[in-house]
């Protein structure tokens, strides 16, 4: 029978499903198989719930090991009826369905929002207890005073106690910021004396976006961009002439005005589109009245939504201010600043702890992509990024930001990318911005520049000419010291994003060439690609070069390294000048490095089949359970790894460049916002000192 966690709020308003969601992440990278279970849920029926739907979606989980149980109006007439055995008796019998496909199932309880908050805590001790599963208390701070988010702790803990639960933690969300320290501190110790993690109110998960706005008012897109993930910082009803109103127009707001109002409509367009004026989240046209038929067109254009609204204004302002953001509706953002939040202010380690779990058989290719994360987090680094005129470059970064995984500096003009932010809304605070062209780093930059390539003819004027390149400027900065790692090419070729490398940044010492590795996602495992992308025909030393470095990777990246020489041959049974090339490679593998675990040349079944290599190879510590291989040549490698990609569903992370002195990092021009974040996180981890 998996252990079952069940998330408990103790008080109104609680924001336990941020709880939920970072121990779902916390969980997802200890447990091979973990599960979600909602009893009871607030829609219409148990599949349509939108936590269990963001469950599945974030943590790749099927309907067998994530599910509803009852509906809130079953519950209560369930109750009215005086059944409460059969409530507990449906959501056991779902638990132990999804249980048996799991080692560890977090259960979220109900919200206390209802008329008798009394009645759903006793539910969810009740349910709790009959599931066998120890509580996280979630306990709601907010608006409450140091004293009385301490006494709600100890009402908690008491409360819990009566009911015979075993508590496995207790949290505190949604505390003052200026007060979280005070409030931990005023905390007393239980009987376990474990830590009570204190969580402060964000900002940018309160925010409603622009779809939850629309979804909760039921009103319609008439115009404009349909982005519904843009934050609502404030809210703005146009009762005043345009001058006044643009003078109280802030980044973010959504505006409310009447559908008849043209010249309120034109001056929230005209200051989309101005760089020194803020750009409105949305607009909501009130009273059910049509905008003149001149405008519709430059409502058309409009980079954000608009809405009508049957309602007048005021109700309809009511109304927005009524809207409650919740991060199961599963904007990435949302998500992002949730699970940031999670990693700063709870010890995952002591956590975990706790819980016993078994140990991991095998890694999946989502475990791997949130490990990935993690990691970085773990030894802090900074990463430049040349493309800051890239939209998905901002996209990336403001994820990057609100998941706490690196520093960050983009590199453009500064009111072109802070216009292009605005314009798709992004929000880059706390994002560092540089513009090479007016930068005080450039001068020594150039002069730099200048005397590294002196023998090629590169004087100060034309060093200063090329300092105003993001890709040769942000690799500086890698070079001096400036950040850590540069990842660049989702607007650029892979030549101009790695030639500044080449010529001063260099390669490590005893490597002759860079090279690139794939991080192949298998299902259950992870292997490692080299070289896919870089070097189109590499000679014998080239590859043995290759194959070291890829085991290098490897490491760092939690692959025990097991390189396969790839041939179309294996070991004696064929000759010719390409076998014997990889043969020779090998050799000067087993030299330079006799520790590590070599075999070739040898075919790709051989070194995956274990009943194959048995037949081929028998006795190989490689052969069967390869886990490095090392391609011939750029041709084979490059087919190969998208072959496997697209007949086997593995996910691809890279190119992963290496061999460099410092991390730089290449883009495909067809990347998303997600292999960006991922290749971030990579250079991150490359960048930072190995442990003594």
């Amino acid at each position: 029978m998996a252990k079952g966690i069940y998330v408990s709020a103790t008080t109104p308003g609680s924001g336990k499903s941020l709880v939920a969601l970072g121990l779902a992440d916390t969980l997802h990278r200890h447990a091979d198989r973990i599960g979600f279970f909602k009893p009871v849920v607030h829609g219409p029926d148990a599949a349509s719930d939108p936590m269990v739907a963001l469950m599945k979606s974030r943590f790749a989980l099927d309907d067998d090991r994530c599910r509803g149980g009852l509906t809130s109006t079953e519950v209560r007439a369930l109750l009215a009826d005086g059944k409460r055995a059969d409530i507990d008796a449906r959501c056991v019998e779902i638990f132990a369905e999804i249980a048996k496909h799991c080692d560890v199932v977090i259960v979220e309880g109900t919200d206390l929002t209802g008329q008798d908050a009394a009645v759903e805590f006793d539910l969810n001790a009740r349910l709790a207890n009959n599931l066998a599963a120890p509580v996280v208390a979630v306990v709601g701070a907010k608006g409450l005073s140091v004293a009385e988010a301490a006494a709600a702790v100890e009402v908690a803990r008491k409360e819990l106690v009566a009911e015979k639960c075993t508590l496995l933690a207790i949290m505190v969300n949604r505390a003052d910021p200026d007060l979280m320290e005070e409030i931990a501190a005023a905390i007393k110790p239980g009987a376990s004396n474990r830590p009570v993690y204190v969580l402060p109110e964000l900002e940018e998960i309160a925010r409603p976006t622009t779809g939850e706005v629309a979804t909760a008012l039921g009103v319609r897109q008439i115009a404009g961009l349909a982005d519904m993930e843009r934050d609502v910082r404030d809210i703005k009803v146009a009762a005043m002439n345009v001058g006044n109103f643009l003078n109280v127009l802030d980044e973010g707001a959504l505006v409310i005005v009447p559908g008849d109002r043209a010249d309120v409509m034109v001056a929230c367009l005209a200051s989309s589109f101005s760089p020194e004026f803020p750009v409105p989240s949305a607009l909501i046209l009130t009273g059910g009245l049509s905008p003149d038929a001149n405008i519709y067109p430059l409502l058309a254009q409009a980079p954000f939504p608009v809405f009508a609204a049957s309602q007048d204004t005021y109700t309809t302002a009511k109304r927005v201010s009524e809207v409650r953001s919740e991060i199961w509706s599963g904007h990435r953002r949302k998500v992002a600043s949730a699970l940031g939040l999670w990693s700063k202010r709870v010890d995952e380690a002591e956590l975990v702890e706790r819980l016993h779990l078994p140990r991991l058989e095998r890694m999946t290719p989502l475990r791997f992509l949130h490990d990935l994360i993690e990691r970085a987090r773990g030894q802090r680094r900074h990463v430049v990024l040349p493309e800051g005129t890239d939209v998905r470059i901002l996209q990336a970064a403001e994820i990057l930001h609100r998941r706490d995984v690196c520093d960050l500096t983009l590199l453009g003009p500064d009111s072109q990318v802070r216009e292009l932010a605005a314009a798709n809304g992004v929000d880059l605070a706390g994002i560092n911005i540089v513009d090479p062209a007016t930068s005080e780093l450039r001068q020594g930059f150039a002069e730099k520049y200048a005397e590294l390539r002196a023998h090629k003819g590169v004087d100060l004027p034309k060093a200063l000419e090329i300092m105003q390149d993001g890709s040769y400027f942000g690799t500086m900065m890698v070079q001096l010291g400036v950040v850590d790692g540069m990842v660049s090419g989702a607007a650029h070729t892979t030549a101009h994003t790695i030639r500044p490398a080449l010529e001063f940044v260099k390669t490590r010492d005893g490597v002759k060439i860079v090279s690139s590795v794939f991080l192949m996602l298998m299902p259950d495992r992870v292997l490692v690609y080299g070289d896919c992308a870089v070097n189109p025909d590499p000679n014998v030393e080239q590859l043995a070069d290759i194959a070291l470095a890829s085991a290098e990777t490897a490491v760092q990246f939690g692959v025990e390294p097991r390189v396969a020489m790839l041939s179309y041959s294996t070991g004696g049974s064929g000759s010719g000048e390409a076998v014997d090339e990889v043969r020779q490679a090998t050799e000067l593998v087993r030299e330079r490095r006799p520790d590590l675990a070599v075999e070739g040349p040898i075919q790709y079944d051989a070194a995956v089949d274990a009943s194959i290599a048995e037949s081929k190879m028998p006795g190989s510590s490689v052969a069967g359970q390869a886990t490095v291989f090392i391609f011939p040549d750029l041709n084979t490698g490059n087919n190969t790894y998208k072959a496997v990609q697209q007949s086997s569903g593995a996910v691809a992370v890279g190119p992963v460049l290496q061999g460099l002195r410092k991390p730089v990092n290449d883009l495909s021009r067809g990347c998303t916002v997600e292999d960006i974040v991922n290749t971030v996180a990579i250079t991150a981890i490359q960048a930072q000192v190995p442990a003594s």
